[in-house]
C-alpha cells in the first residue's frame, strides 16, 4: 500500500499540480491531506477543487478553520497585517460549496493499515491544530501530546518543515509544505520560500514500512504571475518572499 501525504498547500495550485503530476506515476492507493489547503495563496478555490477530486480524507488546519470563522485583529506588525489581508481576500473568493467542503475536514483521523500499523493524522498535533511538533520537541512533551495512542505512524503538518523522527516505538512524519516551503522554521519574519513543493510517500509491504520525503520543483514564476493577475492583496510583497532562480 502506498499513501501520499500532502500538507500546507496554501492556495498554490501550480505547486500542487507539480506534486500530483509526479504522484500520477507512483501507484498511490490513498491520499491523505493534512490541512491548510486554501488560505494565503492566489487560488484558494481551485486548490480546494483539486484536493476534493482526490477523494481522500482531509484534516482541518488552523487556516482552514480561520477561513470559516475569520478572527480579524489589529496587528502590531506589517507582516501579520499583510497576512491577514491576504486571508480575508481568500475568504471573499470562496463559494458556499467550498465552505461546505472545508466544514467536512476532520480534526484528526485514525486510519487502520496493514497490521500492526495504525496511522494517526492531524495538522499541528492531535490536541491542537496550532501546536508545533519539531525535531527539538522533547520526548516528555511528545508523551503529553500523544498519550496512549495505539497509532504506530504519526503524521502532521503545520510547521512547513519536513520531519522524519523515531519516537519510542512509533514514527513521526511531517511531509513539509506543498505551497509554502520554508528555508527555516523561525523567525517567521526572516523566512524565505524556496522554489520547490514538499510532500511524502508512505509505503507498506506486509510488515515492512518505508517513508520517502520528497521535494519537487514547480513553476514559481507562473505562481507569482497568478498572484498579481488575480489581484491578491500585497502580491508584490508576497512575491518578494520567494527565492526565484
Amino acid at each position: 500500500m502506498r499513501i501520499a501525504l500532502l500538507s500546507d498547500i496554501h492556495g498554490n495550485l501550480p505547486a500542487l499540480e507539480a506534486v500530483l503530476n509526479e504522484l500520477a506515476h507512483e501507484h498511490i492507493d490513498q491520499y491523505v491531506c493534512l490541512g491548510d489547503v486554501a488560505a494565503s495563496g492566489p487560488q484558494p478555490c481551485e486548490t480546494l477543487d483539486a484536493i476534493r477530486l482526490l477523494n481522500g480524507p482531509v484534516i482541518m488546519g488552523n487556516t482552514d478553520d480561520w477561513l470559516l470563522s475569520p478572527q480579524v485583529k489589529e496587528h502590531t506588525t506589517p507582516f501579520a497585517q499583510r497576512c491577514q489581508d491576504i486571508d480575508l481576500w481568500c475568504v471573499e473568493q470562496l463559494s458556499e460549496e467550498h465552505r461546505t467542503f472545508i466544514r467536512s475536514f476532520q480534526p484528526s483521523l485514525l486510519l487502520p493499515l496493514a497490521p500492526p500499523h495504525l496511522l494517526l493524522a492531524y495538522h499541528g498535533s492531535p490536541r491542537s491544530y496550532s501546536e508545533r511538533i519539531l525535531d527539538t520537541t522533547s520526548e516528555t512533551e511528545l508523551d503529553a501530546i500523544f498519550g496512549e495512542t495505539p497509532a504506530t505512524i504519526l503524521v502532521g503538518g503545520h510547521t512547513h518543515a519536513q520531519l522524519w523522527r523515531r519516537y519510542r516505538d512509533k514514527l513521526i512524519l511531517n511531509p513539509g509544505s506543498i505551497g509554502l516551503a520554508m528555508d527555516r522554521v523561525s523567525p517567521l519574519t526572516e523566512v524565505r520560500n524556496p522554489p520547490w513543493a514538499e510532500y511524502a510517500i508512505l509505503t507498506l509491504e506486509g510488515k515492512h514500512l518505508s517513508a520517502d520525503l520528497r521535494r519537487t520543483p514547480f513553476d514559481v514564476q507562473r505562481f507569482l504571475t497568478i498572484s498579481t493577475e488575480r489581484g491578491m492583496p500585497h502580491a508584490d510583497w508576497a512575491n518578494n518572499e520567494w527565492k526565484v532562480e
